[in-house]
């Protein structure tokens, strides 16, 4: 059986080195391609040595050559990068894996219209784990659905750049869209000062920043006389990048479409 082709942005990342290490273990999978940005200075260098495993694949930054060789896209940077690795894999024909969060509501539009294409996976979170998070909570949801306040707390390395994070913010979807409530309406992001008595159909969130976490996710139901906590830590990143080559697999034969992780792991 043929492997299928992955390319990876963004490859002298920390997400970008977990995916080289996932996939040189991978059974299906090989690294047809390892991309960075034109002042990189790992351009040149073999993809393996950043994970202590060299394997031939060397570092570029050229797009068009990378996307002629692969089958499959896997993107984890910034929406302006990826925004412009999704009009190459368009030209070429590549499915798209996009692990990127903080998108505009153009940037989601974009990514829409070129789902009309070609396969692409979108989702907030990767991981297999928080994805089964993600369907819990929509059961909690619709079970403490009166007398219980609902608050959203994440926490992530100081280098993350959004805030809240897109897997906080989609935890926040799911649990007001099983409550029948407007996210856009009812969230609050941070509180100060004299704020006034709780609103019973706010969704609070709560963001943390520092050192090395690589992603804690807590939603609190706070009820009378108890609280129910449903949590998610992740203490690597290869949780992320064994999702998203399972959804590359997903992808693969596809001629278009959008998809997320709940479609990749059959829960629709």
């Amino acid at each position: 059986m043929e492997k299928l082709r992955y390319a990876i942005a963004g490859s002298s990342g920390r997400m970008g080195r977990t995916l080289i290490e996932a996939l040189q273990q991978d059974a299906g999978g090989t690294l047809a391609a390892a991309l960075e940005h034109s002042s990189s200075p790992f351009l040149g260098k073999d993809a393996g040595d950043l994970v202590g495993a060299p394997c031939g694949v060397r570092i570029t930054a050229d797009l068009d050559a990378a996307l002629a060789v692969s089958d499959c896209l896997i993107d984890f940077t910034r929406p302006e990068g990826t925004l412009e690795h999704l009009a190459a894999c368009r030209r070429h024909r590549v499915s798209l894996v996009i692990g990127t969060t903080g998108f505009s509501a153009l940037g989601k539009k974009a990514i829409e219209e070129a789902a009309q294409e070609i396969p692409i996976v979108f989702a907030p979170n990767m991981a297999v784990g928080v994805n089964a998070v993600f369907r819990m909570l929509d059961i909690a949801a619709r079970i403490l659905n009166q007398g219980y306040d609902v608050e959203v707390i994440e926490a992530h390395h100081r280098h993350k750049v959004d805030a809240p994070s897109g897997t906080a913010l989609h935890m926040g979807e799911v649990v007001a869209a099983a409550l029948g409530r407007d996210l856009s309406e009812c969230a609050v992001y941070g509180r100060e000062g004299h704020t006034g008595e709780r609103p019973a159909t706010q969704i609070g969130f709560s963001t943390i920043r520092g050192g090395d976490i690589v992603g804690d996710h807590t939603v609190l139901f706070a009820g009378a006389g108890e609280r129910i906590e449903i949590t998610h830590k992740s203490a690597s990143r290869m949780p992320y990048a064994l999702g998203a080559l399972r959804a590359g697999r997903f992808l693969n034969g596809r001629d278009s479409g959008l998809f997320d992780m709940q479609d990749v792991l059959g829960l629709k």
